[in-house]
């Protein structure tokens, strides 16, 4: 006979159930708990509400991971859980711009690749569609105040394939969930990645390629990323360079249709009146104890688990009583607050560049323009060149901003760039007091130092987004799995009360 639920807990999935998520979730590597849902007639008809107002679980973070955690906990039978998010909107870092006319530009994060299966999964659940990153024809590279090359680089950024080769190699013994246990880590981590690119005796023409492809990735000059958080991102791609950082059958290589966004707006439109907007969490207190209580904007909040989704270093905009321990504190102190990235979009009537051969990609050395590339919709009804770029380069000023912009793609692709249909950027260290972020630039030092506090739940707080995923940290397909993990965690703790 299955165990009874326990008393102090309104959650009413049994044990049995409990295990065959667990056991069907191990199966398919962590990519749902729904998928070991027993027939809808084993599942619990709606959890009962507490006399004493106490929620099962409270999520912080209506982004990609709190949401799939919140739908996991919905699809499982628990129904006892709210959502808060701070902002007047869901996603987190991914958010869509409306274009009009049913057409929208990716403000945040935007892309998947191969083996990014548990974002995958979660699109064709929610019936959102895919399409491939537009890369057919030539990549133009502008360097100096005229030179210009137009080359086919087939679906890369065209980086050196013997050093790609090394780091691909070197990956191999970093883990991606837990780069700090690999046995070079004290001998990796001394080193930023610029440092061990200046020991490859890359050409100086070269090097400049590569210092533009880690600050895409990364968010910051080689300089300032760490070896080996780099090299654990690389073995999240198969330990494949070429997967981590092209754009054909890479990592930035399809596309949403409708947007990166809509994931969430989907699984928040699921949840319903479980979202509650613009309610940020100031403090935590009693996470040590039975009953977790959540101090926010519309009011307190009692729950008997906690699952944290939002970026480490904006948990210290939180006070925690007690405060937490050392470990877990110190790793939020330390963890970099800010990487700003600032995303433009030029939209046009049709993508023009096309007709010409060209793939709407540029790459400019030591310009304003780090990347450009095109993200028209799936069928090239109006045309849409991305870009970021580099805010010392370009003027705060919206028009101007414009005006810098649409003279680089003119020089790239042709004077019919000089007159866009409309032009809007997003710059996410001045988006709001949430968005602190975009990407998490790892400093050398950093996961030895403070690797082993990463995961670690603090009482009856559990540590969720995606930051704290064992593959795809970083990515979008990294929130899901988090989010997945988190809310097992939770659940099996409310069962082992």
């Amino acid at each position: 006979m299955a165990d009874k639920p326990t008393s102090s807990s309104s959650f009413d999935l049994n044990r049995r159930q409990l295990l065959k998520f667990a056991g069907a979730t191990a199966a398919v590597g962590g990519l749902g708990l729904h998928a070991g849902l027993a027939g809808a007639s084993e599942r619990p008809q709606g959890a009962r509400d507490n006399a004493d107002g106490v929620l099962d679980i409270a999520i912080i973070g209506a982004g990609i991971a709190g949401l799939t955690a919140a739908r996991d906990l919905q699809q499982a039978g628990c129904n006892s859980f709210v959502v808060l998010e701070a902002r007047d909107r869901v996603g987190g870092r991914v958010l869509n711009h409306d274009l009009g006319s049913g057409y929208v530009s990716e403000v945040g994060g935007q892309w998947i690749g191969p083996g990014q299966t548990a974002v995958a999964d979660l699109a064709r659940e929610l019936d959102v569609g895919t399409f491939p990153t537009y890369c057919e024809g030539k990549t133009v590279i502008l360097g100096g105040e005229k030179g210009r090359l137009a080359i086919d680089l087939k679906g890369t950024f065209g980086t050196d394939e013997a050093v790609a080769a090394k780091l691909s190699e070197l990956s191999r013994d970093v883990p991606s969930g837990s780069p700090w246990k690999s046995p070079r880590a004290a001998e990796l981590d001394k080193l930023s990645a610029g440092d061990w690119l200046a020991q490859q005796n890359i050409k100086p023409e070269d090097r400049s390629g590569w210092d533009t492809s880690f600050t895409l990735t990364c968010g910051v000059p080689p300089a300032k990323m760490g070896l080996l958080h780099f090299l654990s991102m690389v073995n999240s791609a198969s330990c494949d360079y070429m997967k981590l950082d092209s754009i054909k059958d890479s990592a930035q290589g399809t596309r949403f249709v409708g947007g990166s966004q809509l994931l969430c707006i989907r699984m928040a439109e699921q949840l319903g009146d479980k979202v509650r907007l613009a309610c940020p969490v100031r403090e935590i207190s009693g996470w040590n104890t039975d009953v977790v209580t959540l101090h926010t904007d519309q009011g307190e909040i009692r729950a008997r688990r906690v699952i944290v989704a939002i970026h480490p270093a904006l948990c210290n905009q939180v006070r925690f009583d007690p405060s937490l321990p050392e470990g877990r504190a110190a790793l939020q102190r330390a963890w970099p607050a800010h990487s700003p990235a600032r995303k433009t979009a030029m939209v046009y009537k049709r993508p023009f560049w096309r007709e010409k051969g060209l793939n709407g990609h540029t790459i400019q050395v030591k310009g304003p323009v780090l990347w450009a590339w095109d993200n028209s919709p799936p069928g090239g009804e109006i045309g849409v060149i991305n870009a970021f770029i580099v805010n010392a380069q370009v003027p705060s000023d919206h028009k101007a901003a414009q005006q810098v912009l649409t003279e680089v793609y003119a020089r790239s692709l042709g004077d019919e760039a000089l007159n866009p249909v409309a032009y809007h950027e997003h710059d996410w260290g001045q988006a709001d007091p949430w968005s602190i972020t975009c990407v998490s630039a790892i400093p050398p030092g950093f996961w030895t130092t403070h690797g082993e506090s990463l995961r670690p739940s603090c009482g009856n707080l559990f540590w969720s987004g995606t930051e704290t995923a064992e593959i795809w940290a970083g990515y979008m397909d990294g929130a899901v799995r988090s989010g997945h993990q988190s809310a097992l965690q939770a659940l099996n703790s409310l069962l082992k009360a």
